[in-house]
């Protein structure tokens, strides 16, 4: 399919149109947020979640201090002595003195109250609140006394009716926003702060912002990261990083600033008395969804369980809390919790649990602008029946020796997978979590397995970024599991007993790595898939379940992503071992692809083309963390539609570790070990070669692309009765012959107009991915990148197609 240039243009102008609309949730010194620090008073507070009113609560001196009036609200924002908070719906505006603790609560001071008039941005500086009018846009300030700082006498008052602003943020004696009317910032307040700010920013076009005691950054609409104001301490000084790194989570102290990582979660500070000390070992492997600074320490909201630790040179010094300890303040709400649908952003996951029939909690705003790594167009064969003749030597994929060694190989494990595919001896090994219990998969986890179609007379795809990525030596983590630095709760095997009705029959959902899957319900109402671990009287069996479950635990200990299932804890008693996870409620992506009741285009939410392409980029985020951000890095060996799980909210996770590999600290190219994986989804050059690389997930998850795309399994019997047939065989000769339509799943229906430049992108992804040697497939950060330019341009073009909550609250 062709795209004008026209079409394009329009395309991108539309997102920019999008994005310039939407406000972004921050949190900062003075920067409305779920979460807020206190700074005098080292008093940190949070708006409870998974409760039917959103109260307040905080942490202050060791003790847990509840927050008077006992009602919802949407926001909050911390100074120096105090904080204010939002009421649900914007009309009433409290604030509390947190040296004033009365009958060991805060006792509330109501600022505004107004039922025509809704407010927004609720910010605290050093001795100013402000707040912004939905509507007009205008910004109110209160507390507007004369305050001495650094030997000037200066008044602080509201800008003005004239300025409308789309967002506002305060420091110590100021007050920052971007302006409407040319996404330009302007500062008042403190006359010397203020003004070095706003000249800083001068003529930069800014779609976020957030303030510290004495600077500023944001976003600007190129996507860069921009800091202006004191520098004292090097707190400006962003480190070197492409377009688009930082999401909007930012939080600025005293002299320092923090930033999220984008696509990974994970924490960067700079500047503070010395470059390292806000480098915590604390935060070095945690995704985090939302930070908030104080003046000399950081508090962050983790994805892995929505709780708080906090972490800085002024947080250590505390005995009372041992760092790195979640803050008890239970559950924290990532957003607020909204009636309306979540147009264009989708609802976060858990979100009917975390707000309790108050509505939803929308996705934070990405302020990106997703490009796809450039692809030029196909190569297409004269006809369908044709290909080139002669390829070029520098085109050759693999030297002499390889396609020898590779021809028998697959020869031998095509005849070794038809014959135990027809003969029924196929040992079936269903490696997920928490996958249903109605998989009939004909994945396979063998040793070694077949190549699929070598491609060797497919033209060169050669159209991703050729940066190189250097890979890392991979050996399994062998200790024990007493030596694990184990992030999760021991539970007893009585407490799982317990847990899943004594592991009875009704309670298994499935077979994991290494032993069967059952759901669970702990004492304190949390739903769990158990998997523990079967008897087995073979040594060598024993071993490799041993192996499997000392790789889960060192991996997902210590790695936490909103994209990977996550461990909530494990059990080793006796001879028994278990591991436990968070329940994925909607199951494994293979069952609503593959299952024989998914046959009418409406029976499964997976159905349209949008979501496809969400889950498609929610793995792609996930393995981009093990590859990208985890430190060392983990190769996953595993990557199938069956290993992708869908929670409550049908946000795409990967899970099962037991075969996954970390990273050592000697750097090579690739090592040699033996092959394992699953039929129709391990890497040829893997199996052929035993070369293991990153790249060998990127195979797997091609495979995942191409399933999405077509709904055929990775391998299946042909309409025709021949057969056994992989989907890579299937699929990419038909879509370099520009035949794509014909392998489209019709359950889904033909993509509309809007979607079909989408689709396009989507399956010309997959086959970059499946490309026989590892070398010519994509980076996972070019995979996420187009991904995320597919879901983009179905999210821009169709402005009445969205994620709504009736649409994520539907059951499979």
């Amino acid at each position: 399919m062709k795209t004008t240039s026209s079409c394009l243009t329009i395309i991108i102008f539309k997102i920019i149109t999008i994005i310039s609309s939407l406000q972004t949730f921050v949190n900062s010194l003075g920067s409305a947020s779920t979460a807020a620090i206190i700074y005098k008073t080292s008093t940190v507070c949070g708006i409870i979640a998974g409760e039917s009113i959103q109260r307040i609560q905080c942490y202050q001196n060791g003790s847990t201090i509840p927050v008077l009036p006992n009602a919802s609200f949407q926001a909050i924002s911390g100074g120096q002595n105090y904080f204010c908070g939002l009421r649900s719906g914007g009309f009433s505006l409290h604030c509390w003195d947190t040296n004033d603790l009365t009958n060991f609560s805060f006792q509330p001071k109501r600022l505004h109250f107004r039922k025509a008039v809704q407010l927004t941005d609720v910010s605290v500086g050093g001795d100013q609140v402000c707040a912004r009018e939905v509507n007009s846009g205008v910004v109110k300030c209160w507390r507007g006394t004369k305050v001495k700082d650094k030997g000037q006498l200066f008044s602080f008052s509201s800008p003005g009716e004239d300025l409308k602003f789309s967002t506002i943020t305060s420091g110590r004696g100021f007050t920052c926003g971007i302006l409407r009317s040319n996404s330009e910032v302007f500062c008042w307040g403190d006359s010397g702060i203020a003004d070095e700010i706003q000249r800083g920013f001068k003529n930069l076009s800014m779609v976020s912002l957030v303030a510290g005691e004495s600077h500023a950054c944001g976003l600007s609409r190129n996507g860069a990261l921009v800091c202006k104001g004191s520098n004292d301490s090097g707190q400006l000084n962003v480190p070197f990083s492409s377009a688009f790194e930082f999401s909007g989570g930012l939080a600025l102290g005293a002299n320092f600033t923090c930033a999220i990582r984008q696509r990974s979660g994970l924490v960067a500070c700079w500047g503070g008395t010395n470059r390292f000390e806000f480098d915590s070992d604390v935060i070095q492997d945690v995704s985090f969804e939302s930070i908030v600074a104080g003046l000399d320490f950081v508090c962050g909201l983790t994805t892995r369980n929505l709780s708080m630790i906090c972490w800085g040179p002024g947080w250590s010094n505390k005995p009372h809390l041992e760092r790195g300890l979640p803050l008890p303040l239970g559950q924290v709400l990532p957003g607020p919790c909204v009636e309306s649908s979540c147009i264009a952003r989708g609802v976060y996951p858990n979100s009917e649990s975390l707000c309790v029939g108050s509505g939803n909690v929308c996705n934070p705003c990405q302020i990106e602008l997703p490009l796809a790594v450039p692809l030029p167009p196909l190569k297409r064969p004269p006809s369908p029946d044709l290909q080139p003749t002669s390829p070029k030597k520098d085109e050759k994929k693999i030297s002499l020796a390889s396609v020898v060694v590779g021809s028998a190989g697959c020869f031998a494990g095509i005849c070794t997978v038809g014959y135990c595919f027809w003969a029924g001896f196929l040992h079936k090994r269903i490696n997920s979590v928490q996958p249903s219990s109605a998989n009939t998969s004909s994945d396979s986890n063998v040793d070694s397995a077949s190549m699929a179609n070598d491609g060797s007379n497919l033209p060169p795809l050669r159209s991703f970024s050729t940066r190189q990525q250097s890979s890392r030596t991979f050996g399994r983590q062998r200790s024990g599991s007493s030596s694990f630095s184990v992030k999760a709760d021991n539970f007893t095997l009585s407490e799982l007993a317990a847990a899943t009705n004594n592991f009875s029959p009704e309670n298994k959902v499935g077979i994991g790595s290494f032993g069967t899957v059952y759901k669970g319900k702990l004492m304190d109402g949390r739903e769990v898939a158990v998997k523990r671990e079967e008897s087995c009287p073979k040594t060598n069996k024993l071993r490799e379940k041993e192996s499997a479950f000392d790789s889960e635990l060192a991996l997902l200990s210590r790695v936490h992503h909103k994209h990977l299932v996550g461990l909530v804890g494990f059990c080793q008693e006796k001879d028994e071992r278990l591991l436990v996870y968070e329940y994925m409620s909607n199951g494994a992506l293979h069952d609503h692809l593959h299952n024989k009741k998914n046959t009418e285009k409406n029976s499964s939410i997976v159905n349209s083309w949008k979501m496809r392409i969400r889950i498609a980029l929610d793995a792609a985020r996930g393995i981009d963390y093990l590859h990208n951000y985890a430190v060392p890095s983990i190769i996953h060996r595993d990557i199938k539609s069956s290993n992708i799980l869908l929670d409550v909210n049908w946000t795409a996770r990967v899970s099962d570790f037991g075969l996954s590999l970390l990273g050592s600290e000697c750097d090579q190219e690739f090592i040699s070990t033996k092959a394992v994986g699953t039929v129709g989804y391990i890497d040829p050059e893997y199996y052929v070669m035993n070369v293991l690389t990153a790249k060998t997930d990127i195979y797997g998850l091609g495979v995942v692309l191409l399933e999405l795309l077509t709904g055929k399994k990775a391998v299946f019997k042909n309409e025709d009765g021949s057969g056994p047939l992989d989907v890579v065989e299937f699929a990419v000769s038909q879509i370099l012959a520009g035949q794509l339509h014909r392998v489209l799943d019709k359950r889904v229906g033909p993509p509309e107009l809007n979607e079909a430049e989408a689709v396009e992108l989507l399956a010309t992804t997959a086959i970059h991915c499946v490309n026989l040697e590892g070398k010519e497939r994509p980076n996972i950060t070019d995979i996420v990148a187009n991904l995320e330019r597919a879901l983009a341009i179905c999210q821009v073009c169709s402005c009445t197609d969205s994620f709504s909550t009736t649409t994520f609250s539907s059951r499979y």
